[in-house]
């Protein structure tokens, strides 16, 4: 069985994450979506509030898919997951750059784990978590970049 893991912070799940599950979905027969909790990042939902919004809006997919949250160094944690894979997102250039040097890092500490990289959807190249908070904190429309129940979630938060 094919296994990857899709890790971030997804502070909150945006659709750009969704489309990149989904399609990783379609390469593994399992996926392991890992909430990162950094000790230095300042994030606006508790992991356990993470982990809920990206259980309820992949629902469907929870068949496939476990939810994990982790404050372990990810290549670690997907080798001890049982993932051979780690999947990212590529927005732009500049992401590209700062994965460029994050997996070679990650092959150094766990040779066998690899990475496996998706160019975002065209109509997500600009969405990020920060730009969907960003948007919140001015009170503007998140529901073209995320499900009503993660909108709802973040309004519920900013009050």
């Amino acid at each position: 069985m094919k296994v990857g893991l899709y890790p971030g912070s997804f502070d909150p799940i945006t659709y750009g994450h969704m489309d990149i599950a989904k399609r990783a979905l379609k390469v593994f027969d399992r996926l392991i979506i890992l909430i990162s909790v950094h000790p230095t990042k300042h994030a606006l939902f508790s992991a356990e509030e993470r982990e809920d919004m990206v259980k309820v809006v992949m629902k469907d997919f929870l068949d496939r898919i476990d939810v994990v949250v982790s404050d372990d160094l990810t290549v670690k944690q997907t080798k001890k997951l049982g993932a051979t894979h780690m999947i990212r997102g590529l927005r732009a250039v500049t992401d590209f750059e700062y994965e460029f040097q994050l997996t070679h890092a990650n092959r150094v500490l766990e040779s066998d784990i690899d990475s496996i990289f998706f160019m975002t959807d065209n109509k997500y190249s600009f969405l990020s978590s920060a730009t969907v908070k960003e948007i919140a904190l001015f009170k503007g429309d998140l529901i073209p970049f995320a499900p009503k129940y993660v909108v709802d979630k973040i309004e519920e938060k900013l009050r």
